[in-house]
């Protein structure tokens, strides 16, 4: 609910208080972005048990107040641009509270709350609610849900992925190590350059110093490229593991959160985290933290040697510095939004893709390739501009840093020059310095360019983290009980629940299924059939009531325990890319040869499987591609029945076989559902004669039970849709089509 309760300014918490409307807890206070006449400003909205209250204005504005008991009704409009709130009051016209399309989504939910407390009922929303906006600076979201360019936390950021390099740590201490060692002996080559001119060129004696000077010279080369070799190899290791861990973490994350999460996002974005945003992290982890630091202790000690040197010339060089420091302070938040950007643009561009060849049978039957390339396109330039954009700003940047830089140069030659004839400064110094300054400029000119990185890797990272921070489904609690043995009874007790917390699906369904039963789901499309199946696999949590299982609240179930003693077979049955026994035994993997083949037997699937050319060693496809639509449903049910179930959910089952096969096949889920409390949903209402029990769903709630003979003689809503599908087979017989089943 901290979504629904943000943080009251201390103007209106003191004005509530100069009105006396601060005598009871706040449930709901939540801030407009318009003001009464359609300017920006702000409005709260603060909702208590007994009342509404409207504060137009931050600042000494008008409140209004509606007593709940004088409350007709609340619900939201939708205009051009936004939208508003609307009180219905019993003596006055309604409240209007205006807001923009930004905040749509949660003054959705905000109505439903007053709805739940002007009716008496518990105040029940979503935890989270879709944010289109930053919850610290206001700025509009580059996605849904994304993260800010502006309020990222860029020490925060290298801290986290720090750790992940910390937890190997004799690696690290090595790379550290060995990076002290190659840049001490980066330094020495312009001293012993000092030195070969100075005491021996300059006076020219001394041809034994010169050699070992040399030599000396050659030795340290030698050792720091060995040194280099072998901390850029470490580093690499060092580095690529780290992203290895980063993306094992987000990978078992995904694997554990809610299916509410998948809901609010693409396939595309969240493969473009595992993909584009994990490489930019494996670039700078391995190549570019390294450099960063070799580069910050080369930079220190060059500093510190200039000084040494001629600490006068030294600050004359350096006076660049400070504007190009500040430069860079100031470029960072703007390109940093820009490689945000670029980061949703490639989502974007991920999700088509992905969308566009996951559905190509059907572009292809609509003949809606060129459209399609049209959409790619847009996409695609969206993601040049953002780049462009980003590359343009940086790219002005460092051409101005390389300009400022120059200017040293030119100056060290002159003042060192005069110095040299003023005889203040050996010529061996000055070259010394003249070296060890160009020395100077390769790391200030790296780290322009480390910006960039720094900003496409933060910007990565950031929404890798948004990720792995987000709250995992449901986990087991300290009182969860461990199901060591399950019966079967599954009953519902006032179960409320929408997949947005406004828009309840399912409405108060009361319903127990006993061991054994066979309970048939009937309804419209839309009616909560899938709801109520997604709810006993515990998919999702109820708003409000509980479900029970042999009596226990399924939330103090252990999670684990539960879906492992629960079978599914889908309407669309997915599988792996893997072998057809491979598949069958996925419930089980444990399974022995001889169990994957009973299992394949009794779901009909053994005679097509060993007429295969590889038998159950063939590969399915991608999605069972190289699979019939019945041979994969056959598949499924195998996987179900040698999976054993205790609860067992058939979702039109047998949707995709034909008449034969069919028949077949209700044999074996007649064999397979004894035993086992089943809730089968079918739209073809003549295939769940056999269930022991019918419930119809109907607006999300329980309209009718009963057996098909009791349904059908009451003559209500499922005689009413047992008759439709009639009168629909026969109009299709007469025409020689097909039904809704797709039979001839």
């Amino acid at each position: 609910m901290s979504g629904f309760k943000e943080t009251l300014p201390a103007s209106v918490s003191e004005m509530l208080g100069r009105k006396g409307l601060n005598d009871e807890p706040a449930l709901l206070h939540v801030a407009t972005d318009l003001l009464p006449n359609r300017q920006f400003g702000r409005q709260w909205v603060v909702v208590t048990e007994k009342r509404l209250i409207v504060v137009q204005h931050d600042d000494d504005g008008d409140i209004v107040v509606v007593p709940m008991d004088e409350m007709a009704g609340v619900r939201t409009e939708e205009e051009v641009g936004g939208g508003f709130l609307a009180v219905d009051r019993h003596k006055q016209g309604p409240l209007l509270v205006p807001y923009t399309q930004s905040l749509t989504p949660k003054f959705a939910e905000v109505a439903e709350g007053i709805r739940q407390l002007s009716e008496g009922r518990n105040l029940s929303l979503p935890e989270e609610v879709e944010r289109v906006r930053c919850d610290a600076c206001g700025r509009l979201l580059p996605e849904k849900n994304g993260i800010c360019a502006a309020c990222i936390r860029k020490w925060h950021t290298l801290r986290r992925l720090l750790r992940y390099l910390a937890a190997q740590p004799w690696r690290l201490a090595s790379v550290v190590i060995l990076t002290l060692v190659s840049t001490a002996l980066e330094l020495l080559p312009p001293r012993i350059t000092q030195h070969i001119i100075d005491d021996v060129l300059t006076p020219r004696t001394n041809f034994n110093l010169l050699v070992w000077l040399v030599l000396g010279l050659l030795g340290v080369r030698l050792l720091f490229c060995a040194a280099a070799v072998t901390t850029e190899w470490l580093s690499l290791r060092l580095g690529h593991r780290g992203v290895q861990d980063i993306r094992s973490d987000l990978y078992r994350k995904l694997q554990f959160l809610p299916l509410r999460f998948y809901d609010r996002r693409s396939t595309g974005s969240l493969i473009s985290r595992m993909s584009n945003d994990s490489d930019r992290l494996e670039g700078f982890l391995a190549s570019d933290l390294p450099l960063v630091v070799s580069k910050v202790l080369l930079f220190a000690g060059i500093l510190g040697l200039l000084l040494a040197t001629n600490w006068k010339l030294a600050l004359l060089v350096l006076l660049p510095v400070p504007p190009i420091v500040l430069g860079g302070s100031r470029i960072w938040k703007r390109v940093m939004r820009h490689w945000i950007q670029w980061g949703s643009r490639w989502s974007r561009l991920s999700s088509h893709l992905s969308e566009s060849i996951g559905g190509i049978r059907v572009v292809k039957a609509f003949a809606q390739e060129s459209r399609e390339s049209e959409r790619f396109d847009r996409r695609n330039e969206d993601l040049r501009k953002v780049t462009v954009a980003g590359e343009r700003n940086w790219f002005v940047f460092f051409t101005v840093t390389n300009f400022l830089m120059s200017w040293g140069v030119f100056l060290v030659w002159y003042v060192g020059g005069r110095q040299i004839l003023g005889g203040e400064m050996t010529l061996g110094a000055l070259v010394a310095f003249i070296s060890y300054l160009w020395m100077l400029y390769e790391p200030l000119r790296w780290f322009g360019e480390l910006y960039n990185v720094l900003l496409r890797a933060f910007a990565g990272a950031e929404r890798i983290f948004e990720v792995t921070d987000s709250k995992p489904e449901t986990s087991d609690g300290t009182d969860a009980v461990p199901l060591l043995r399950m019966e079967g009874q599954v009953a519902f007790r006032d179960v409320i629940f929408g997949y947005d917390g406004g828009k309840p699906v399912l409405k108060g369904i009361a319903l127990v299924a006993q061991p054994g039963e066979m309970v048939g789901l009937v309804g419209k499309s839309g009616a909560g059939k899938s709801t109520l199946i997604n709810l006993v696999c515990r998919f999702y949590d109820p708003d409000r009531g509980r479900i029970e299982i042999d009596g226990t609240d399924m939330r103090r179930v252990r999670l684990e325990d539960l879906r492992s003693r629960i079978g599914m077979v889908q309407q669309e049955p997915f599988l792996f890319d893997a072998t057809i026994a491979e598949n069958i035994a996925y419930g089980k993997p444990n399974a022995t040869f001889s169990e994957v083949i009973r299992a394949a037997t009794a779901a009909e699937a053994h005679e097509f499987i060993v007429q295969k050319p590889d038998g159950y060693d063939m590969k399915v496809g991608e999605k069972g591609g190289k699979l019939s639509g019945g041979e994969k449903q056959r598949i499924s049910i195998a996987r179900a029945i040698l999976h054993d179930p205790r609860i067992l959910i058939l979702d039109e089952a047998t949707s995709s076989l034909d008449t034969r096969t069919e028949w077949k096949i209700q044999k074996a889920i007649s064999r397979l559902v004894k035993g086992r409390t089943t809730f089968a949903i079918a739209h073809r209402l003549s295939t769940l004669r056999t269930a022991d029990r019918l419930v119809v769903l109907d607006d999300g709630k329980v309209a009718e039970t009963g057996t098909h003979h009791e349904l059908m003689s009451r003559k209500g809503i499922f005689y009413r849709l047992a008759k439709r599908q009639q009168e629909t087979s026969a109009v299709m017989a007469v025409g020689g089509g097909k039904d809704e089943t797709g039979r001839n």
